[in-house]
């Protein structure tokens, strides 16, 4: 039920395309539901305070839905048109992106663009939400190229949508025209996106690309462990697992995973746990193919550093061996 009606006609909000914050005067109209998030209808025509808005109102912490039954009608409405952003897997999950993708290409004046990447969709052998994902990534890259529009794939990437910013990384990695390191340099800023997600989907990407060119990879990703970012540095690990999880595996890393080595020695010790359970995870991979490799560099490990970090580490890499 509402709680709370009110017209603000000022609000402070960061402008996210300057990294400027000004006062930007937007008349709002703020509706507070049970779940306490806030929905709002812009008054004001600026399309430009709109989005400012928008990705304002997504950056305010929320609980999901356990399930998607107890999804509020009013959220589901609101993640289908793209103003927020989801809050947890289950509504990940919930989201219509046939519906999302009518909306998105409407609010763009793309509506043209619609046939061709529902077909995209419709021709998949086996629909769940990632293949779903990616089909309109790939569709939606096939019309900028087509159309020349690359203002198209700047919109995506910007969008408060976290699943729309998805589709954005499939336009990257899918992108024959770019070369690895463009692949790689580009996908960078979805590797530290706030939202979980997309930072999956991102390594998922670029994966094929990057096991088409592992040497090269390896080399370009060793630079990203010193980053100041841990979903920077948590994407090198994962996005390189030799098994990895819902992807294809890479062949040569099952066989010799001491190439890995040049991205693995620099992250033995991360201070994130998020950075850990990645390595750790590679090393469990790593162990049901070539287990005394793994063995033998943690036993490395273990003499170099006493840290409970490395420890941590350590442990995951062992667990299928130990079993």
């Amino acid at each position: 039920m509402i709680k709370i009606c009110a017209i603000v006609y000022s609000i402070y909000l960061p402008d996210i395309r300057k990294n400027k914050e000004n006062i930007l005067p937007v008349p709002v109209v703020f509706v507070v539901a049970r779940d306490s998030m806030a929905t709002c209808k812009i008054m004001d025509a600026d399309s430009r305070h709109a989005e400012i808005l928008a990705r304002y109102m997504i950056e305010e912490k929320r609980k999901g839905a356990r399930s998607t039954k107890d999804i509020p009608v009013e959220i589901l409405v609101q993640l289908n048109k793209g103003v927020i952003q989801t809050a947890n897997l289950v509504e990940w999950l919930a989201v219509d992106q046939r519906e999302l993708l009518k909306n998105v290409l409407a609010e763009s004046g793309r509506n043209d663009y619609l046939s061709y990447v529902l077909k995209c969709v419709d021709g998949l052998n086996k629909q769940t939400v990632n293949t779903i994902n990616e089909a309109i990534g790939v569709g939606l890259l096939q019309q900028s190229i087509e159309n020349t529009d690359f203002e198209l794939l700047d919109i995506l990437a910007r969008h408060p949508s976290d699943l729309v910013r998805c589709w954005a990384t499939y336009t990257i990695g899918k992108n024959n025209n770019l070369s690895i390191n463009e692949k790689l340099k580009q996908i960078q800023a979805f590797a530290a996106d706030k939202h979980f997600g997309v930072r999956e989907i991102c390594w998922m990407a670029v994966r094929e690309s990057i096991a088409g060119n592992l040497s090269e990879s390896l080399s370009l990703l060793s630079a990203w462990t010193n980053n100041e970012d841990e979903n920077v540095r948590r994407f090198v690990s994962e996005a390189t697992r030799p098994r990895g999880v819902w992807c294809a595996h890479i062949e040569t890393l099952k066989q010799d995973p001491a190439q890995g080595l040049i991205i693995l020695e620099p992250l033995k010790s991360d201070n994130s746990r998020y950075v850990q359970d990645s390595v750790g995870n590679w090393l469990n991979d790593a162990s049901k193919t070539q287990p005394e490799f793994v063995k033998n560099l943690c036993a490395s490990w273990k003499q170099q550093s006493q840290s409970k970090e490395t420890s941590y580490i350590i442990r995951k890499a062992l667990r299928t061996i130990g079993k």
